[in-house]
């Protein structure tokens, strides 16, 4: 018998199974979302839309927080790195994103102090390392990451380290769910809910959905089995004519989330208005730092007026994280964007949805 822990969730058979019972319950057209990267990964990969009945379409939203940097974000970054004196310390998945003029990997190789960190306490090592420079940690994420980037700016307090800060461009996810369902645009019928933001917030954060909005939605994991599982959850909701938040990802979600995480994302941070790639301005859903720790705030520690923003002609990323087109729909994909040369952060990103449908379809070759 198989030692891994994981082989039933990957199992063929157990997946043939979901997949008959999907198309039984399946009847009415249905548009399902996902809003996770990794979710978005894993359908393609597994060619989980090409099983699916015709009444369902399994649509990509706004589930890469790299995606969804808008470019005010990425220049705000960009110009933080250019002053004297200071490292930028970021996650590499942000290193070939293209604001309006230029990207933190374009930076670097003109002579900026850009480095790649796989933890927010690596910068705080750099800082310690090199007292007469300022680190600052670029803070991209959803509730997966700010934990860790919170109790790393408490630690920088605990330490005192006065030549570090923390550069906060967090988003929160729920909020951005309900601009979706009152998109005209979108019309979503049901949403995959995101496995690790689940593990942070729980379900009640998405209750608006199911209670407001008649909108059934459903976590679960990151396996063939586990999206699938989902699917068919959403498919019985829609059937029955329920609509309620479900976790179908039960290993790892509780329904009051991680209460130790969101105790560090409350402590240090507060909610603030943030810009969405293809969304614009959410009220509420940013991640600020707290009065008391504005001593570890870049925007405060180094403040810079970035250049006036522009949009790159032709790229549709904005309306794939919406759901309104398709990745291959859009007429820079595989053509003009590929991942080696990406014109939009969705074909930059591991997460997003651009790279998934250029490596895991026929979309992706060109003739």
């Amino acid at each position: 018998m198989s030692t891994d822990v994981l082989a039933g969730f990957r199992d063929p058979e157990i997946a043939r199974t979901l997949v008959s019972a999907i198309h039984e319950t399946a009847t009415v057209p249905a548009k399902l979302m996902e809003v996770c990267g990794t979710h978005t990964m894993a359908i393609a990969k597994h060619g989980l839309r090409d099983v699916m009945p015709g009444a369902v379409t399994l649509l990509s939203g706004p589930g890469c927080p790299v995606c969804v940097t808008a470019n005010p974000d990425i220049d705000l970054a960009i110009e933080v790195a250019r002053q004297p004196g200071v490292v930028l310390a970021t996650f590499g998945d942000m290193m070939k994103v293209p604001g309006s003029y230029s990207s933190l990997a374009a930076e670097k190789a003109d002579g900026r102090d850009v480095r790649v960190v796989y933890s927010p306490l690596d910068s705080l090592a750099i800082a310690e390392k090199e007292p007469e420079r300022h680190v600052v940690f670029l803070g991209v994420g959803f509730e997966t990451t700010a934990p860790t980037v919170a109790l790393t700016i408490r630690e920088a307090a605990r330490r005192g380290l006065s030549n570090w800060s923390a550069l906060s461009l967090h988003k929160t996810v729920p909020e951005a769910l309900r601009a979706l369902v009152n998109d005209p645009d979108v019309r979503v019928n049901g949403f995959i809910l995101p496995g690790h933001v689940s593990t942070i917030i729980g379900i009640e954060p998405y209750r608006f959905l199911a209670e407001e909005y008649g909108v059934p939605s459903v976590i679960t994991g990151f396996e063939p089995v586990d999206v699938l599982q989902g699917v068919l959850m959403l498919a019985r909701q829609l059937a029955d004519g329920r609509a309620e938040v479900e976790i179908a990802y039960k290993r790892a979600v509780m329904p009051g989330g991680n209460p130790e995480a969101l105790r560090a994302i409350e402590e240090v941070f507060e909610p603030c208005d943030a810009e969405w790639r293809g969304i614009g301005v959410i009220p509420g859903t940013g991640l600020a730092l707290r009065a008391e720790f504005a001593g570890y705030d870049t925007r405060t520690r180094v403040p810079v007026t970035p250049p006036e923003p522009r949009e790159i002609r032709g790229c549709q990323c904005g309306d794939v994280l919406r759901g309104v087109v398709l990745p291959f729909e859009c007429t820079l994909f595989a053509r003009a964007c590929t991942p080696e040369h990406p014109i939009g952060p969705c074909m930059v990103s591991s997460e997003g949805s651009c790279a998934a449908y250029y490596r895991y379809t026929d979309y992706g070759k060109t003739e």
